[in-house]
Order: C-alpha cells, then sequence, then structure tokens
C-alpha cells in the first residue's frame, strides 16, 4: 500500500449528478483521488460505479441521453468547461473496459494507433517496447508483434488493452472490471501489473471482487444506489468501516 498522506490531488468530483434521460444514475458525488494512488470503486450492481467511472474522462459524452451536471477536476483543469477538449482528456486519464477490446490490427499497430493519429513523432519500434515492457507483455509477444492481436489469449488481450493506452503517455488509468473476463492465472497478472503501474500512473479501478480490491487499492470508495456511502483508507474500510451499510455489503449480507 501506498502512504498517500503527501500526496496532491490529481481527480476530484464536486456535486456530481449525472442523468440517463430522466432517470438519475449519480447523485451528489463528490471525492478526490490522490497521485500515484489505486482507487477502488466498489459495490452492488447497478450502483452507479461504471457510470462514474466513465465521468471522470467524459467516455459519457458518447451516451446520448447523458447529462451531467457538476464538476470533475484534472489538476485543478474543470473538465466540463466549454475550454476543454474531450479527445485530449482521454488521452490523459485512459481507460482500459471490462472485456478485452483490441483492435482488429496486429499487435504492433494497435499500440501505435492512437499515438499516430494524434500526432506522435517519435520513434515508434521504441514507444511499442516500452509500452508493452510496462504492461508486462514483451518478453511473450515481442517475436510476433506483427501477428493480430486476436490470436493473444484472454489475459494477454487485456494487457495489450492497458498496453495501448499507456503508449498515449497518460496520468491516469481507468479500469472497468478489468478481471472480471479473466481466468484467476489472468486475473494475478493483471494485479500484479496494476501494482506495479501504479510507481507511474494513479490508477481508479471499477470491481466486484472485494478481495481484489482489499490486495491492490489504497483507497476504497463505496457506492450505494449512485450515492458514495463511504470513502478511505482500503484498510480502514475492510476493517473498521464508519458506515453499517459499507460493513454489510463487505460482509456479503447484502449485495
Amino acid at each position: 500500500m501506498t502512504d498517500t498522506t503527501d500526496q496532491p490531488v490529481i481527480l476530484e468530483a464536486r456535486d456530481l449528478n449525472v442523468f440517463y434521460g430522466e432517470k438519475q444514475a449519480i447523485h451528489s458525488v463528490s471525492m478526490s483521488v490522490k497521485k500515484g494512488t489505486v482507487a477502488a470503486l466498489i459495490g452492488p450492481s447497478g450502483c452507479g460505479k461504471s457510470t462514474f467511472l466513465r465521468s471522470l474522462n467524459r467516455m459519457n459524452d458518447f451516451v446520448s441521453t447523458a447529462r451531467v451536471e457538476g464538476n470533475v477536476f484534472y489538476n485543478n483543469q474543470n473538465l466540463y468547461s466549454k475550454k476543454i477538449d474531450p479527445v485530449e482528456i482521454r488521452a490523459q486519464i485512459g481507460m482500459v473496459f471490462q472485456k478485452p477490446n483490441p483492435f482488429p490490427k496486429t499487435i504492433y499497430k494497435n499500440i501505435i494507433w492512437g499515438p499516430k493519429i494524434n500526432g506522435f513523432t517519435g520513434d515508434l519500434d521504441m514507444l511499442v517496447e516500452k509500452s508493452l515492457k510496462r504492461a508486462a507483455l514483451w518478453n511473450e509477444v515481442k517475436d510476433r508483434l506483427n501477428d493480430s492481436a486476436f490470436d493473444l489469449s484472454g489475459g494477454q488481450q487485456q494487457r495489450l488493452c492497458i498496453a495501448r493506452t499507456i503508449a498515449m503517455n497518460p496520468d491516469v488509468i481507468l479500469m472497468d472490471e478489468p478481471c472480471s473476463a479473466l481466468d484467476p492465472k489472468s486475473t494475478q497478472a493483471i494485479e500484479d501489473l496494476i501494482s506495479e503501474l501504479k510507481r507511474r500512473y494513479t490508477i481508479i479501478i471499477v470491481t466486484h471482487n472485494m478481495q481484489q480490491a482489499g490486495r491492490i487499492s489504497d483507497e476504497t470508495y463505496f457506492f450505494h444506489e449512485g450515492r458514495l456511502i463511504e470513502s478511505g483508507d482500503t484498510k480502514q474500510i475492510f476493517t473498521k468501516p464508519k458506515v453499517r451499510m459499507t460493513e454489510d455489503y463487505i460482509t456479503g449480507r447484502f449485495g
């Protein structure tokens, strides 16, 4: 676990509300995440975790019925200001989805595609190697970079998606249940990778796996019915929660 005491805040939501049409999915959530930490969002299915996560890099912009009220600050910049370019924000705050979603391209082209369309002019070979090494995948694929990404196993595909995100040189990586479609061995590889990645990146992960949240996160945020019920140091949340509902969820009495 990281000592978060002196870390600066990198992302902060203030009174955030999210609607899908008339339905309100997030209710007045305020919270902050410190730089260089792993933050876990937990709570029962449908409680708003993924909706909240997608609000942090404006992925909800792609949902025609979505409406966001309130503010999200990234390095003290309001992400919902009209002056902000959402494309640039998604480069700085990358996202890894629940199911591995490699492009129908080679392993090599999966890594370079985003940087190239965003004007990257550096050494592409070096970028590919560095990104795959940081995603702990280089040794497994260095001799097959021109193979289809679909030839990789599910766990390897998810690490490729993480490498693809890393190639954009983000500050923050959002992960929406990145292990839910993986076997235990691949899950362990992703958890080990997250512990390594937090040396360079801030990571916010949605997970239904309480053991996983306890193992990899520094801070935990418990959501229920679109509301943030309790947040704090992961050890405190899992051993001495202050709210009865949090205790009931963690101990399996509901959810």
